[in-house]
């Protein structure tokens, strides 16, 4: 009897909660056709409770190639995991796992991803100060490549034990401290790089500007990893202001390049990926 041979994988998703908000799915459809590789990509919403049920998927399914990672789970899924990048062990959290048989191994493409985007920025990071807003995987990702390229840099985080957890985790790198909300809003009027990675002022999370009192740097650059709406508040104000902006349509597409050749050996379509994406937030706005 002739064994009929298993069809490769096809497939990969987002875990995410909530999920619906992503452009993800936009950016791998189009980087799947551009390259003529016959998959899709989709986003699954999975809660907390549900994501050791959502890993079991992926790992039984022969139809996958893999997954993102994104809130909440970029350091939940770390130990369910069979192997790490040695970058993932470095940041401790994952945003790429890529499926080998019944294997999961757990990548992180975000500090590439934000590297990558930062370099296009008329001033890139450089010896300076930074803050940095947020104490997640992607805030990690965010201290990691600050203090590669020379920043000093102070975290803020509205659950101060957690910015403490990640400075002290994140200093075998450089210089970096966890501050409190009384010496915020000097620490940003100083800084020469603010980056949000909170979901503060996102389409449908928390309202407003991350930044308290609407603080900026006195000079300086304004990252808002948020993307929807386009411009956010935090950066309609740093704009206003006259300080160079970047949203988070650079960083998501770079770390996606790098995760979609994670999972399929492939170069990523960068000018394919970098299109759909534009044409669909041009889309919400219109």
């Amino acid at each position: 009897m002739t064994r009929v041979a298993e069809p490769p994988p096809t497939l990969a998703v987002l875990l995410a909660h909530p999920a619906g908000h992503s452009l993800s799915p936009v950016m791998h459809d189009a980087a799947f056709a551009a390259t003529g590789i016959a998959g899709r990509y989709e986003a699954w919403d999975v809660a907390p409770a549900a994501l050791v049920a959502a890993l079991r998927r992926l790992r039984d399914s022969r139809t996958l190639l893999g997954a993102n990672v994104t809130v909440p789970h970029k350091e939940a899924v770390v130990p369910h995991l069979d192997a790490l990048t040695p970058e993932a062990e470095r940041l401790g959290a994952v945003n790429t796992i890529v499926r080998h048989d019944d294997r999961l191994l757990g990548h992180n493409t975000d500090a590439i991803g934000l590297a990558a985007a930062l370099a296009g920025l008329a001033r890139p990071p450089g010896p300076g100060r930074a803050v940095v807003l947020g104490a997640g995987g992607a805030a990690r990702a965010a201290v990691a490549v600050l203090l590669r390229a020379g920043c000093s840099v102070r975290v803020h985080n509205r659950t101060h034990a957690r910015a403490e957890a990640l400075a002290t985790d994140m200093r075998r790198l450089g210089a970096v401290a966890a501050i409190g909300s009384e010496a915020l809003p000097a620490a940003i009027a100083e800084a020469d790089w603010l980056v949000n990675t909170t979901s503060v002022g996102m389409r449908g999370g928390p309202a407003g500007s991350p930044a308290p009192d609407g603080v900026l740097p006195t000079s300086g650059t304004v990252v808002d990893l948020v993307y929807r709406p386009r411009p956010t508040p935090l950066l309609a104000a740093a704009a206003a202001a006259g300080l160079e902006t970047q949203d988070g349509v650079a960083m998501l597409v770079h770390q996606g390049a790098a995760s979609f050749t994670a999972w399929t050996g492939r170069q990523a379509p960068l000018a394919a990926m970098i299109g759909a994406l534009e044409r669909s937030l041009s889309d919400a706005t219109a």
